[in-house]
């Protein structure tokens, strides 16, 4: 039998230390992403949140609460509560989840820990503060999210709800934040949970912000008699991929191509300024494209 668990163990290391490389490779901007937005997030709170005595939302919300009010460590909170959830929801998680939660969960705990002693801005302007701590919470968390982590908490039971009874993750969400704030004003006072909410609203306009500008592109719809010096500036200089649409003047029921690409925003400019000095008579449109997927673009799930 100890033959058997050695003869095991040297097969699972072998095939471990095989694929790791593999993982590495496929996974380095999700480690950078998660690495760096549980930073931004860390500071958010050991920074411009705890010291002010501002409550916060989710699950970090709840263990703020405790701590203001018993004393308990904040990043053993932390840990704690969100080691609970994930017992109680790992069948609902992918193991991918389930492995980068439990990673940046661990990572928050460490950070929280070495700045619990750290200096912090000694300021009167709590509405600044609120702001831009919310700010920072808010790009971290996004960091964290578009890279297809998480960093627990509210995230775990959120998925666990949909997947388990379709609850809508938005309206879940916003009802919790809102009793969590409600309850942080018998503990902080009226004035910081309004603080507290204002700080709420801008993380959440932050990370609605963050994961957005990491996927926008600009919809050019270019609508011209000849096509071809158009489609070869995209194609060549720019170096995107064209969709060319049949279609014809209304009015003069002539044929005139439709020429459609996805741009960065300076590809844009550029395509603009190509068209004004070869083609000023054709029709160009450029709106923004908040999200765009697919080959060449950003992939359709997370890995």
């Amino acid at each position: 039998m100890n033959g058997f668990r050695m003869e095991w163990n040297k097969r699972g290391f072998k095939k471990l230390t095989h694929i790791a490389p593999i993982i590495a490779r496929a996974e380095w901007k999700t480690f950078l992403a998660v690495i760096f937005g549980c930073a931004a997030y860390s500071v958010g709170v050991m920074s411009f949140t705890v010291p002010f005595h501002f409550p916060d939302s989710g699950i970090t919300g709840i263990a703020i609460l405790v701590n203001y009010s018993f004393g308990i460590s904040l990043p053993l909170l932390v840990t704690a509560v969100n080691i609970g959830l994930l017992v109680w929801a790992r069948k609902e998680l992918s193991v991918r989840m389930v492995l980068w939660t439990v990673f940046s969960v661990a990572l928050i705990a460490v950070m929280m820990k070495f700045m619990e002693n750290m200096p912090f801005a000694h300021t009167d302007q709590k509405l600044l503060i609120a702001l831009i701590g919310g700010a920072i919470k808010g790009y971290g968390g996004g960091l964290v999210l578009h890279a297809g982590a998480s960093m627990g908490g509210l995230d775990i039971i959120s998925l666990y709800m949909q997947k388990k009874y379709g609850m809508e993750i938005g309206k879940f969400s916003f009802y919790i934040n809102m009793c969590i704030i409600a309850a942080g004003s018998f503990i902080v006072g009226i004035e910081n949970s309004m603080l507290g909410l204002v700080s709420v609203f801008a993380s959440s306009v932050l990370i609605d912000s963050t994961m957005s500008s990491f996927d926008m592109r600009r919809l050019v719809l270019v609508v011209t008699k000849d096509p071809e010096p158009v489609l070869h500036f995209v194609t060549s200089e720019l170096k995107r991929g064209v969709t060319v649409i049949k279609s014809h003047g209304g009015y003069s029921g002539e044929e005139r191509p439709t020429i459609m690409c996805l741009l960065t925003r300076r590809q844009s400019v550029d395509l603009k300024r190509f068209i004004a000095e070869n083609q000023p008579s054709t029709f160009m449109v450029v709106s923004d494209a908040r999200e765009v997927v697919g080959k060449g673009f950003k992939s359709w799930m997370p890995r």
